[in-house]
């Protein structure tokens, strides 16, 4: 009989459920982005290591302790704050991993219907998971039709996106 504590390589049994079920949280901000990049997750919600976003949420240091924020059209609402480093990274791993719209990536932004349905017949041929929407984007008589694939895929539809994605006016 094996105890939790029978060492499998260098870790116990325990470090690696650990490991399994929190897959190794990083601990600093540059750790935490180097996750991000890795993972593929949107940089344009999150202000993580200095980058610039015009909405979202980011880290901020100022005296010696760690402020999670939220800011929108130039007003910053701080929301948590913390003693140390460790501690927003860790909220700040758990909040960015259980957001669903974290790892989303618009691949498809028009206000033609078939083109956005042929994009999704594409995306589906190659086993992509996605996800579409309608937005009123230019008023309610013209939709817009939006295209998001999820995390590292996004790698593998760069050329989709040159095709489907039609910058806003």
């Amino acid at each position: 009989m094996q105890s939790s504590e029978t060492v499998e390589g260098n870790l116990t049994r325990q470090q690696m459920n650990e490991t399994i079920n929190h897959k190794q949280i990083p601990k600093t901000e540059t750790e935490l982005e180097q996750w991000m990049k890795e993972n593929c997750f949107n940089f344009e919600g999150y202000s993580i290591n200095g980058n610039a976003i015009y909405e979202g949420y980011g880290i901020d240091k100022s005296g010696g302790q760690y402020t999670w924020y939220y800011t929108e059209r130039g007003q910053k609402n701080n929301l948590k704050f913390f003693l140390t480093e460790e501690e927003i990274i860790e909220y700040a791993y758990n909040q960015i991993a259980n957001d669903k719209w974290a790892k989303t990536h618009c691949i498809g932004f028009n206000i033609n219907k078939n083109e956005a349905l042929e994009l999704a017949q594409k995306l589906q041929g190659l086993g992509i998971d996605f996800f579409q929407d309608e937005v009123p984007y230019y008023g309610l008589q013209k939709p817009v039709f939006r295209t998001f694939v999820l995390g590292c895929d996004c790698n593998r539809v760069n050329n989709l996106k040159r095709k489907y994605y039609k910058a806003p006016r």
